[in-house]
């Protein structure tokens, strides 16, 4: 069963963003969230960029117990290679998968026919979710806005070729995030990420008739539901889809069916996908082997259980430290004790 996948246009640590990431993984119990560097890769601090998204989630998801893997995923030709299959393990076992701000045609340079790339798409025909935000949002579609290359270089309108994740559903898509942002107030038009109306017309000239452009307000998001096949909007703003023919707005809450995208093709689990990647995932740990309690972890959490009913809570503690050093914790609640991986 394919993933969802979620675009955030701004704010993937507000309030907004928060709700969104908490929509998608309430039904999952410990899940493992997987945060990609490569997009800021070229920053020399790009890890604390990542750890910051870490942080926030670990502490907005506590409720959901997360396992938190940061990929330090930077550069080519480098130990921390998008190509490196040792720093991408978490990714084989990953519930969710994040990348966000940076610079979207590096991410592109970085990503593009790698073995990370690969994963990522392989890992979401398998069920995993994606997340991208800001430059991610931009990396992964059709074409790429050169948005730094524009906006702070001063070079000339032009496209590139983005990630184009959906080229494998048969949808011509390309993402802009920022499309309402105002920081240039009355002075300067700042929307559509930045670089505004008059030279996002001219880039959008350069691309082919049938391609479809989605605008997302800064903390607005839209999850693209393969189950249903539907695209709902969640945020404070709403998502704008341009076809090429007409213009539709789409106000937070609101939801409609994913064939004003195009026509979608389901790939197969193997198409396009290196076999690199698809042999690392065949060999990858059993995630529902990490959730089996073993005998001797059962049998103290019982006496723990025995301890507390009789109210020997010194020895309720003991046994509770005795079973966090074998990898478990215990979470006390109305229902009774439940052991949870660490």
């Amino acid at each position: 069963m394919l993933g969802k996948i979620a675009f955030l246009g701004s704010g993937e640590t507000s309030l907004a963003g928060g709700r969104i990431f908490e929509r998608l993984v309430k039904d999952t119990n410990q899940p493992k969230i997987a945060i990609m560097e490569t997009t800021a890769g070229f920053e020399l601090n790009s890890a604390l960029v990542a750890q910051k998204v870490g942080d926030y989630l670990q502490t907005r998801l506590q409720n959901y117990n997360p396992q938190i893997h940061i990929i330090p995923a930077r550069k080519r030709g480098t130990e921390f290679s998008p190509d490196n299959a040792e720093i991408l393990s978490p990714l084989l076992t990953a519930d969710l998968i994040f990348m966000g701000p940076g610079s979207p045609t590096y991410a592109v340079r970085q990503l593009q026919n790698s073995l990370a790339w690969d994963l990522i798409r392989a890992r979401h025909r398998n069920g995993a979710t994606l997340i991208f935000a800001s430059a991610a949002t931009i990396a992964v579609g059709a074409h790429a806005l050169p948005v730094y290359e524009i906006f702070k270089v001063g070079e000339d309108v032009h496209a590139k070729p983005g990630l184009n994740l959906f080229a494998d559903y048969n949808l011509p898509i390309s993402f802009i995030p920022h499309w309402n942002n105002a920081e240039g107030g009355a002075d300067v038009d700042t929307s559509r990420c930045f670089v505004g109306r008059e030279r996002f017309d001219l880039w959008r000239k350069q691309l082919p008739p049938s391609q479809t452009i989605v605008g997302l307000d800064e903390h607005t998001g839209i999850i693209l539901d393969f189950e249903t096949q539907t695209c709902q909007i969640s945020g404070v703003s709403s998502v704008t889809v341009c076809d090429g023919k007409e213009t539709k707005i789409y106000p937070a809450g609101a939801e409609f069916g994913m064939d004003e995208l195009g026509t979608l093709h389901i790939p197969d689990l193997d198409e396009g996908i290196s076999s690199t990647a698809l042999d690392l995932l065949r060999n990858a740990p059993d995630p529902e082997l990490d959730t089996v309690i073993p005998a001797e972890v059962q049998q103290l959490a019982e006496s723990r259980q025995k301890a507390r009913a009789e109210k020997d809570w010194a020895e309720s503690d003991r046994l509770r430290d005795q079973i966090a050093t074998l990898g478990w914790m215990i979470q006390d609640g109305a229902d009774g004790q439940q052991l949870v991986k660490k």
